[in-house]
């Protein structure tokens, strides 16, 4: 009989984390498996990339309660009050100061989940796999049947979203807690002593083959240009650091180098970008290309790969770009020392002050540009490996 595995997440936007569920799910064998992705909501760009023989099923009421999840609840009780409905402004009010003293949105997520039931099938194994989304933890402890759960975390936990009141509470009930980086694993387990025994490290997981089988497909760059190409791939959104760049790419048109940046991704940010391109006149050089389901033709054919994240988890547009052999460069995240040896397969800017710097030096320095490409050639990219923690997991081996 299959055993039977339910990952939950947000939704299947075209991110890292989505990514890297759907390639380690591509290593879980159908004939012994059966697999279900559980979603907070129906959208996102790779909600195609599923693979057929996948579950899919999404929250009913999400959106009711998605405001309540994005915006502080005392807010949300103040609109409730000139609405007149008072008992959703007394609870929430209530439930504000119990999380204010407490720290713990526990009885919080009680509250907004109390309609939603138990999902009527039982797993082998539940895994919260959203990453900063409390709920989520929430949710697969108290409506998923289970036999064993596992809490996935993708993200740098000093920089983003992490209680550490509430984890240390839930996260005990867990039976193991991955960290997509030996890095992460020790920040976590700094947070976390009494539950070092669970954490594990799981990188995430890509193929080398198959990216590159992907970068043959699709047309890339379109435009011609014939200076320096530099591409960075992620969100538009702060945690990613395209604004870094901006004034990074006009410094370098002012000292005469010939080249030109692309920023491949979607988010937020956009509107603000573009007002920042325009201020330093780069119209015609910073060119924002949008999201791409097939970013590696851009990373095959680009010159220098640039990834000035402010922080991440594991960074897989970074394990991405070492499929190929072009120059790298990365500021220093979490887990960015496990992926690049600096001076070797790439360079590693400690400060961000020093970006220009490692930029021109990739320019100008043919020697080191040569280094690096010969070494990410030997460079092996391959974590498929990883998939046998969690068929161990789930088969109950040591």
């Amino acid at each position: 009989m299959k055993k039977k595995i339910i990952f939950m997440l947000i939704n299947m936007n075209i991110g890292g984390t989505e990514k890297a569920l759907l390639n380690m799910i591509s290593e879980l064998p159908q004939e012994k498996y059966d697999v279900t992705i559980f979603m907070l909501e129906k959208s996102g760009g790779l909600l195609n990339d599923i693979p057929k023989d996948v579950n899919v099923e999404f929250m009913e009421g999400y959106e009711d309660i998605k405001d309540l999840l994005s915006n502080p609840p005392h807010l949300i009780a103040w609109h409730a009050l000139k609405k007149r409905e008072f008992l959703k402004a007394f609870n929430l009010i209530v439930l504000h100061l119990i999380y204010k003293i407490t720290n713990n949105r526990s009885l919080f997520f009680k509250y907004l989940l109390k309609n939603q039931q138990s999902l009527k099938d039982n797993y082998d194994v539940a895994v919260a796999y959203a990453g900063p989304m409390d709920v989520i933890t929430y949710f697969v402890l108290n409506k998923i049947k289970a036999q064993k759960k596992i809490q996935w975390i993708h993200f740098d936990i000093n920089k983003v979203g992490f209680n550490q009141a509430f984890a240390s509470k839930i996260y005990t009930k867990f039976d193991k807690v991955y960290v997509v980086s030996s890095e992460g694993k020790k920040l976590l387990a700094d947070k976390l002593p009494k539950l070092t025994h669970k954490i594990d490290t799981f990188y995430n997981v890509i193929s080398k083959k198959n990216v590159l089988a992907l970068s043959a497909l699709g047309k890339g760059f379109e435009d011609g240009f014939d200076g320096v190409r530099i591409l960075t791939v992620g969100r538009l959104s702060l945690e990613k650091g395209q604004d870094l760049t901006i004034p990074i790419l006009a410094r370098l048109k002012r000292n005469g180098y010939k080249v030109r940046w692309y920023c491949i991704g979607e988010g937020s940010a956009r509107t603000e970008y573009q007002q920042l391109i325009k201020e330093y006149n780069l119209e015609e050089d910073f060119i924002l290309l949008g999201s791409k389901q097939n970013p590696y033709p851009y990373m095959k054919q680009c010159d220098i790969y640039v990834q000035p994240s402010r922080h991440e988890g594991y960074c897989i547009t970074l394990a991405e770009a070492r499929c190929f052999n072009n120059p790298i460069i990365s500021t220093n995240f979490t887990g960015a020392s496990e992926q690049i040896t600096h001076g070797k397969t790439g360079l590693i800017v400690k400060e961000n002050y020093d970006l220009y710097s490692n930029v021109e030096q990739l320019i100008i320095n043919k020697n080191l540009e040569s280094k690096i490409r010969r070494n990410l050639a030997l460079d092996i990219v391959d974590s498929k490996k990883e998939v046998y923690k969690l068929y161990k997991l789930i088969e109950n081996k040591n």
